[in-house]
């Protein structure tokens, strides 16, 4: 199942301990089958995807030899709800990629359930957002240059065959898309090179350069990529809290001696290392947590209506990360997307079985929880209409 591929299917593969104390520090392969990655994508469904989503540039972009084919050449102009907007057409788009274009889709984990799942399980891995773009090309020819990406990638073989060749941190080790030097380098030589097949997956850390060429054959593969929290991370969130210090609030001494400007200097210096020794990475970390997003859902027939859940309806749980349950008197709260929930204290062995589960029936909720079937109906309806929970 998809919904497992990184946390049961990829982690099974590696090894726990090894991944966790390689991740984002080292190549890792792994070869989970072909099995395990086909309910991901096939050309039947990546056809019904760009027959019914408007895609257009950038989100949908072709690439060849390191350089973007311009939209132009496989578009047209079109109109949707009267707003004007680049149409793909097939004809031109099956003749840019038989001539050895490189098709990338953005984001497709947004339009395609297999891949949203596993999207949603590799963020409960790293606890970091994720995006998945999709990668296809025919021949030998390749869409980009050698390059480093600005994020942590895990990169999926679905169909064909893909080479690769990854060379290592270059001359400046973890670079970011925001920095102060783009003009580093790569190294010589190779870390890691092979041709990856059907159910096969490389990890390539952040920063790392590499090659990537077509081997004659087709080539599908998705690209999970996620940024790790920095300590540049932990800095800003020390921002959030400088409007704490009433010393930090007051001017700047402009006017003042150099004496004064100096002592002003260092009373902030002292000020904000008495915060950064109380505002830790495990504070930073679990800030960003209770802000991490939820997927965009709807539950409209049972968030609206007045649909009573019975035994047999099924709740799936939205938050991606499992929230802290947290008791305040004869409450339970917990804190999603940045929003603060309470609910009867009854509700907790409910939502604390079905964060667990993440699916569930109603009925398996009532047992597992050892609750009376009327409260789990109850929980569920207040649930749902917080965006908590879909139902079905």
């Amino acid at each position: 199942m998809t919904d497992r591929l990184f946390t049961e299917t990829l982690r099974a593969a590696i090894g726990a301990d090894r991944l966790d104390a390689r991740l984002s520090s080292e190549v890792l392969f792994a070869d989970l089958g072909a099995d395990a990655v086909s309910r991901l994508l096939t050309f039947d469904a990546l056809d019904d995807i760009l027959a019914t989503r408007p895609l257009e540039p950038p989100r949908i972009r072709l690439h060849r030899k390191g350089a973007p084919v311009p939209a132009a050449r496989y578009t047209e102009p079109g109109e949707t709800s009267g707003a004007a907007r680049r149409l793909l057409r097939p004809d031109a788009l099956y003749r840019e990629l038989r001539d050895g274009a490189s098709l990338v889709l953005d984001g497709i984990d947004r339009l395609h359930p297999p891949i949203r799942d596993a999207a949603d399980d590799l963020m409960r891995l790293v606890r970091e957002r994720a995006q998945v773009n999709l990668y296809l090309i025919w021949g030998d020819s390749h869409g980009f240059d050698t390059h480093w990406d600005d994020h942590d990638t895990f990169i999926v073989q679905v169909q064909g065959t893909k080479a690769w060749q990854v060379h290592g941190q270059g001359s400046r080790p973890y670079p970011m898309k925001v920095d102060a030097d783009h003009g580093h380098t790569a190294p010589e030589g190779t870390v890691w090179e092979g041709v990856l097949r059907p159910g096969q997956v490389l990890h390539v850390p952040r920063g790392w350069w590499h090659t990537v060429t077509g081997t004659g054959d087709v080539s599908m593969h998705l690209t999970f990529g996620f940024t790790r929290a920095t300590g540049i991370d932990w800095a800003r969130s020390l921002l959030d809290r400088l409007h704490e210090v009433e010393f930090l609030r007051r001017d700047l001494p402009s006017t003042a001696s150099a004496e004064e400007r100096r002592a002003h200097h260092s009373e902030l210096v002292r000020h904000l290392v008495d915060l950064a020794g109380r505002h830790g990475v495990d504070d930073a970390l679990a800030e960003r947590a209770a802000r991490f997003p939820r997927r965009q859902s709807f539950s409209l027939e049972w968030a609206v209506g007045d649909a009573e859940p019975g035994p047999g309806t099924r709740a799936e749980f939205v938050p991606i990360l499992t929230p802290p349950l947290e008791p305040e008197g004869d409450q339970v709260a917990i804190t999603v997307a940045g929003s603060r929930y309470r609910f009867p204290a009854a509700a907790g062995p409910v939502i604390s079985e079905l964060a667990r589960l993440r699916s569930a029936t109603a009925a398996e909720l009532a047992e597992a929880s050892g609750t009376p079937p009327e409260t789990v109906a109850a929980v569920l309806r207040a649930l749902v209409r917080h965006h908590l929970v879909l139902l079905s």
